[in-house]
């Protein structure tokens, strides 16, 4: 009998989100002081509207207490770093007040293949301890690889994700891809995966999906994309877009494509940005002029607002522009995503949706 429980889209109306306070120092330089002012107008645009869970360790839980914005609930649960979508819960409900988190395995974005840090056991307890905490029951995804990032859903039965990274050696080598098409449909209660070919250029995630493609609505998607054929997104870009263009969704209809620019002047690490990172043992590390994914899709929709990376380009009100069309009853937020961008992720990375049940 198949389960009633499903994933919902990001545009369904949510209980609230979940955060994690920015520490790692091999992830946030200069004591991520930045970053935290970042996570905190993230925090205030979302509060009128929904509920804001900010998970952060013994350590800094008054730090996080003391700067967090009024209304925001502190959490107190250990984890390896700030990725809240990638290590929280992907939130199933099944329309009858019901709601529960999977939990899927992480192994930091390919373990022992290419993962980005040594240890990550903290980040692969999160899940189920956060579903603890708001009284939600847990659907153990172990051993199954996954990480919140690397789909996408419509809520109406479509799935979307990347080759490149569910198909990668870090994640499931053990499976095909038939086989893991199989597992996704079954956990997240889907009826159609639609494989992308590739994601944003130089992403560390083996290429999330939600860097490149999202939802904007059943049936409507917005695609990151370069009219330059010299710069290295644009065959990435146009392989996705072949794609969509011969795909349906789980109901048969088409999509609409919205082609979203990405930055027109590459967004790189500094040499002042290098010096404020400290990296352990085994982490990944950055260089100097290191091209880093930004991506204007990696927004994050909330209740009553579209939350929109901004990056000081010329591309930024194009961004702004293309959102407002598609989500006409939001209010569109611009956050300055480059302190977000030299952790390795953006908005929609450290943001988790909790749907309302």
């Amino acid at each position: 009998m198949k389960s009633p429980y499903y994933m919902p889209a990001e545009y369904a109306p949510h209980e609230g989100t979940l955060m994690i306070w920015p520490v790692r120092p091999g992830s946030w330089p200069h004591g991520g002081r930045a970053a935290k002012r970042v996570f905190c107008a993230i925090m205030s645009a979302l509060l009128p509207q929904e509920r804001v869970w900010l998970l952060a360790d013994r350590a800094h839980v008054a730090e996080a207490k003391a700067q967090a914005p009024a209304g925001v609930e502190v959490v107190e649960l250990e984890s390896d770093d700030a990725w809240a979508r990638d290590v929280g819960p992907t939130f199933l409900i099944d329309g009858r007040g019901n709601r529960l988190g999977v939990d899927w395995q992480f192994n930091a974005w390919g373990g022992a293949v290419d993962g980005l840090y040594a240890h990550w056991e903290k980040d692969d307890a999160v899940a189920a301890a956060f579903c603890r905490h708001l009284g939600d029951g847990v659907l153990d995804a172990h051993p199954f690889v996954l990480e919140g990032g690397s789909i996408h859903t419509d809520g109406e039965g479509t799935i979307l994700t990347t080759e490149s990274c569910l198909l990668s050696a870090g994640r499931n080598p053990s499976m095909t891809k038939a086989e893991i098409t199989q597992k996704l449909l079954d956990t997240l209660g889907a009826e159609k995966v639609i494989w992308l070919p590739r994601g944003i250029y130089n992403d560390e995630t083996n290429e999330h999906v939600d860097n490149v493609c999202c939802f904007a609505g059943p049936g409507e998607v917005i695609l990151a994309w370069t009219d330059d054929e010299a710069d290295p997104q644009y065959p990435l870009s146009r392989a996705c877009e072949a794609v969509l263009l011969r795909a349906t969704d789980a109901k048969g209809r088409s999509f609409r494509i919205h082609r979203m620019p990405i930055p027109q002047t590459p967004i790189t690490v500094t040499q002042d940005d290098l010096t404020g990172y400290v990296f352990e043992e085994g982490e990944d590390v950055r260089d100097v002029g290191e091209r880093l994914a930004a991506s204007y899709v990696n927004f994050y929709i909330g209740n009553a607002v579209v939350l929109a990376p901004q990056f000081g380009d010329p591309h930024d009100q194009v961004a702004l522009d293309i959102l407002r069309e598609c989500f006409p009853t939001r209010r569109i937020v611009p956050i300055s995503a480059r302190d977000i961008l030299l952790g390795g992720g953006n908005i929609h990375c450290i943001t988790q949706q909790v749907p309302r049940r």
